[in-house]
């Protein structure tokens, strides 16, 4: 399994990357605003600090805006992918630049159906976000076991990748499910390592190594 990072902090990228943890990143442009940043220096510094996928969205609502702005962003790193929205245009704009040999990652997915979709039109990546569905009151992860059913049904090459992760329980249920990928926030990231018996385990080592000091 393929951990990305949803986030436009560099420095947390750097930390986590250090640690071998990060195959890729994934941005938006309200990630990129609370960055206070400009959207290109980010996104290329970004690009520069890890050789995985780096998930680009612009703001254009047709085909052909999506387009242009991908061919603008395609030259911001080596690594560049573009983040396209789930709709008729965005599917559009999916095909086009699939036949340019740009990758794509369809997001703001939240049906099988436009999972389905995405994958017919080419895309490299898909989006769907559980942590939004569980807030409705949907069962966000029956939508990836879902897709990945699908995709296996078919054989279609477009990866999963889990978005809108909230917790760890998240990231295990989609490993279970046998998702490509998960994105996953800085905060959840320093969560999955951290358990109250490891915190408590360590603090009686090292008690006990005290006290085995002060016998000698």
């Amino acid at each position: 399994m393929k951990f990305f990072m949803d986030t436009a902090n560099v420095e947390a990228i750097r930390k986590y990357a250090a640690l071998g943890m990060v195959d890729g990143i994934t941005t938006n442009p309200t990630i990129i605003a609370r960055s206070g940043r400009n959207h290109e220096q980010v996104i290329r510094d970004i690009s520069a600090a890890i050789a995985g996928p780096v998930s680009v969205e612009g703001i254009g609502q047709t085909a052909e805006e999506i387009v242009k702005e991908a061919e603008v962003f395609s030259k911001w790193g080596n690594n560049i992918v573009i983040k396209v929205a789930m709709n008729e245009e965005g599917l559009r704009a999916v095909r086009i630049l699939s036949g340019k040999g740009l990758k794509t990652n369809v997001t703001l997915v939240f049906s099988a159906s436009q999972a389905l979709l995405a994958a017919k039109a080419g895309a490299t990546y898909v989006s769907p976000f559980v942590g939004r569905l569980d807030d409705a009151g949907v069962d966000g992860m029956q939508l990836i076991r879902d897709i990945m059913d699908i995709y296996k049904n078919y054989g279609f090459k477009t990866e999963v990748i889990v978005a809108s992760v909230r917790s760890t329980k998240h990231v295990e249920e989609a490993a279970k499910a046998g998702a490509h990928i998960a994105t996953i926030p800085d905060k959840v990231f320093a969560e999955m390592w951290k358990h109250p018996l490891t915190d408590k385990g360590i603090a009686q080592f090292l008690d006990d190594h005290a006290r085995s000091k002060s016998n000698k």
